[in-house]
Parts: C-alpha cells; sequence; structure tokens
C-alpha cells in the first residue's frame, strides 16, 4: 500500500505538487513551511503542519516527502532541501500527474515530478529531483540531469542532454541533439541551436550569451 504524502513547501509550486498527488489518488498529510507565519492555516484543504521540525514526528519508514519548493533562476535551495532529507533518511515521492503522457520506456528517477499535461517520449531519463513542469514536451531520449525545472511549456526535442542543476525557462524550445551544461539556465521564449557550456546563461531567439 502507497504510504502517505507531506509536501515540503507551501508555495505556488508546492500547492501543484499536492494536487497532482491528490489527482493519482496519493493521500497527503499536509505542507511543512519555514514560514512560521503559515503554520495552522489552509491551503487547499489541506494544513500547514509547522516546519520541518515536525518531521521528527514521522518516522523515514511511515511516509514519503514530495518537494514543493520551486525555482526560477537557480534550483539550489531545492536541492539543498532534498539532499538533506535523504541524508536524514527521507524518500522522495515520484510525482506524475495522471493528465501527464509519459511514454514506459522513459525513466523517472527518485522525486521526479511530471505536471499535467507535460510528454516524455521512449528513452527519456528524467534525474533526482527534477521538475517537468506543465506541458513541458522531451522528445525521444533526452537525458535531463537532477535538480533541474522544466518550466511550463518548455520544449526539447530529441536526444538532448542536459546536466544537473538547469534551469529551462517558459516556453524556450531546444533544437535537437543539443548539450546544455550543469548549472545553466535558458531564459523564457529563448530558441537553442547551439551547445550551451556548464553556468551559461542563454537568451534570445537564436538563444546567445547574456551579459552578467
Amino acid at each position: 500500500m502507497s504510504l502517505p504524502v507531506l509536501v515540503i513547501g507551501a508555495g505556488g509550486h508546492g500547492r501543484v505538487v499536492a494536487d497532482a498527488l491528490r489527482a493519482a489518488g496519493r493521500k497527503v498529510l499536509g505542507f511543512l513551511d519555514a514560514a512560521a507565519e503559515l503554520k495552522g492555516i489552509q491551503i487547499d484543504g489541506l494544513s500547514v503542519l509547522g516546519d520541518d521540525n515536525r518531521l521528527q514526528d514521522y518516522s523515514p519508514a511511515s511516509i514519503r516527502l514530495a518537494n514543493g519548493i520551486g525555482s526560477t533562476v537557480t534550483t539550489g535551495a531545492r536541492r539543498r532541501v532534498y539532499q538533506r532529507l535523504v541524508a536524514a533518511g527521507y524518500q522522495f515521492e515520484i510525482v506524475r500527474h495522471p493528465a501527464a503522457t509519459v511514454s514506459p520506456l522513459a525513466v523517472l528517477s527518485a522525486g521526479a515530478q511530471v505536471m499535467a499535461g507535460a510528454v516524455l517520449q521512449p528513452g527519456v531519463v528524467v534525474g533526482e529531483d527534477t521538475i517537468i513542469n506543465t506541458g513541458a514536451l522531451i522528445d525521444h531520449d533526452g537525458l535531463i540531469g537532477s535538480h533541474c525545472h522544466l518550466a511550463p511549456g518548455a520544449v526539447l526535442s530529441g536526444a538532448v542532454q542536459i546536466g544537473d542543476d538547469c534551469h529551462i525557462g517558459t516556453a524556450a524550445s531546444v533544437i535537437q541533439g543539443i548539450t546544455i551544461g550543469a548549472g545553466a539556465l535558458i531564459a523564457a521564449g529563448a530558441v537553442v541551436v547551439d551547445d550551451v557550456p556548464a553556468g551559461t546563461r542563454m537568451a534570445g531567439v537564436p538563444a546567445r550569451a547574456m551579459e552578467l
């Protein structure tokens, strides 16, 4: 029998994660959030139970966690929470909205999240703690690293490889066979037609390195 789930983070992404879990028939116990002012309030019919200290009430064998911390420019905060709680013995649930289309030949790693309307084709591999957000499309043989965020409407053509800790912005497009290095940021609406070195920020059509 599936274990109940606690969602870490009660912000916008946390709400989407909780909604996806409940749509998939999972029991969600509530949210944990570091913001003291949120404790005890109801969000979408679920309670904010307190901060991470409440985890002492639940053994790692009795629950699963879901990472409700989103990202815009960097995925660092999300990654740190994930790694800290995994080191404490907790396991993060794979979140898959029933309205997502995931090939049986695709692989989702621990803590990966696939939201409503996303499509993952055969040969896709999604790393740990990575968000494939609403309506994102990944064509065949895409390799997505850990702790990445593909924002709503992002499109990856076939055989795209993305390193860890990357953010691919809303409605960005990446043509086939491109490699994007770890820690890169692709701005919303960008069209990537060349490989992207690690840590680079890209924007525009076609995408070029951004001035920092």
